[in-house]
């Protein structure tokens, strides 16, 4: 199909173009052979068309000189930044996102038949997908779930690109910057939380010491010499602490139980 697609015409060019080399071969075997690296694949057109459904290379290649061109392809994993974009969220709050996005060539003759610059479109419509997907999301969606809206624009840029021969690899959100007055407002919410849970744990706290100290009463009403053990505890720790002079209350109840 590719032959016919040249024409009469195009066959006289590409015959003459052989003759020529075969005749001039010390000279034209420098021009018409070429190499490309490991990482590269070469597309060659011949008058225009292209010659084969897969490029050349890696290695050494042959050209008709004349008729024929080729566009090498660097088939390895290109990295970008996506620029700070100024996004709207769902929930009208002005956020600054910026991201970085992992590609590569796929398909050679696609990237270069279908598109005029693949880099570049792919980097401008990486900006666009970033802005449709974090307008879909809440504030808090877009602070939280930063993995999940990294795979949701991988899986969009991996399908808008599929026609251009690209394959995009990956996506990753590196910041998300807020409004200074936005920033505060969260700050203090936050410690206003704290405190709120704080005051609740600490009245948690005093209610099971006040259940505790209750059982404990109940228990010393039971056995009155257990309140006169109890009292020689504090008194033994208090002695502890090499003091001069202690000073110790003695209930008369006490005093009451020793007269009896």
């Amino acid at each position: 199909e590719t032959k016919r697609g040249i024409g009469c015409c195009g066959w006289i060019l590409v015959t003459l173009s052989a003759f020529f080399t075969i005749l001039f071969f010390p000279i034209t075997i420098f021009i018409g052979i070429k190499i490309v690296k490991e990482y590269e694949r070469a597309v060659i057109f011949r008058l225009g068309r292209i010659t084969a459904k897969r490029a050349k290379g890696p290695g050494i290649f042959f050209i008709i000189p004349c008729t024929d061109s080729f566009i090498k392809v660097d088939m390895r994993t290109v990295s970008f930044d996506i620029p700070p974009q100024e996004i709207l969220t769902k929930d009208s709050v002005t956020v600054s996102v910026d991201g970085v996005v992992y590609f590569r060539v796929s398909d050679p003759i696609a990237s270069v038949a279908n598109v005029s610059s693949a880099d570049y479109s792919t980097r401008l419509l990486a900006q666009t997908t970033l802005r449709n997907v974090l307008g879909t999301k809440n504030l808090s969606e877009v602070l939280s779930d930063r993995e999940g809206i990294s795979h949701s624009m991988q899986m969009t840029l991996d399908e808008a690109t599929d026609a251009w021969g690209i394959k995009v690899e990956r996506v990753e959100i590196k910041d998300v910057k807020l409004p200074h007055q936005l920033q505060r407002a969260m700050a203090a919410e936050a410690e206003a939380a704290r405190e709120a849970r704080a005051k609740v744990i600490a009245a948690e706290g005093e209610m099971n010491a006040s259940r505790a100290l209750k059982e404990a009463s109940i228990v010393i009403a039971e056995s009155p010499s257990a309140l006169q053990l109890r009292y020689l505890q504090t008194l033994n720790s208090i002695a502890a602490e090499k003091n001069s002079t202690i000073i110790f209350p003695l209930p008369l109840d006490v005093l009451g139980h020793f007269m009896k």
